[in-house]
């Protein structure tokens, strides 16, 4: 059974992945990259909300969000979180579970540099996932920040950084007319994976 699914799709599931991926990035309209996070949050309730792969590599699938937001409490309080990525114009979708991990400073700088002044101005003016009085507050402390770095480079503030999901799970699938879908899943043993199918 193992044999079967590395034969007809690889033994390693992240080179699945950017094979999918890179399919997507041609045929969907919009954010190929984006994914469902789900996470825990300290209570035991569970919580899901879209956010955008930013780096993904053999250590795993990174994002970036605000460390104060409610998805980085939660993180922190419990490391561990699911990705799913639904294609819907490829008819393909690949869910992913494993430990979670922070991402250094110096890996957080350099995506922060990369961003548009914009995005990184609006870093600093969010208190993500806080009450806010109403929109026009936000811009206000847009501008405020705008003016603060005004003629300079703005730098990545402290409650900015990444997570890394690091897989020990990833599940494929692939539909097929009459639902009678692929399914097949990979599971990771020490470095090596194992891999079975799943009835759809």
């Amino acid at each position: 059974m193992v044999d079967n699914i590395f034969k007809e799709y690889g033994n390693n599931p992240a080179i699945l992945f950017h094979k999918w991926h890179a399919e997507a990035e041609k045929s969907e309209i919009n954010d190929p990259n984006a994914m469902a996070l789900a996470t825990v949050d300290k209570e035991g309730r569970p919580e899901v909300r879209m956010v955008l792969l930013k780096v993904v590599d053999e250590s795993g699938f990174t994002f970036f969000t605000n460390l104060e937001s409610a998805k980085a409490e939660a993180l922190q309080t419990h490391p561990y979180a699911a990705l799913n990525f639904h294609w819907k114009s490829l008819e393909k979708q690949i869910r992913i579970s494993g430990p979670v991990v922070k991402t250094t400073d110096e890996e957080n700088d350099k995506y922060f540099a990369s961003r548009s002044r914009a995005s990184r101005l609006g870093a600093w003016a969010s208190s993500q996932s806080r009450p806010c009085e109403d929109y026009s507050t936000f811009e206000k402390l847009v501008a405020k920040a705008e003016k603060k770095f005004a003629g300079q480079e703005v730098p990545r503030p402290q409650h900015w950084g990444g997570f890394r999901v690091m897989p020990e799970r990833m599940e494929f699938w692939l539909g097929h007319p009459d639902r009678l879908h692929k399914r097949f899943v990979y599971t990771k043993q020490d470095k090596d994976w194992t891999a079975h199918w799943l009835f759809p």
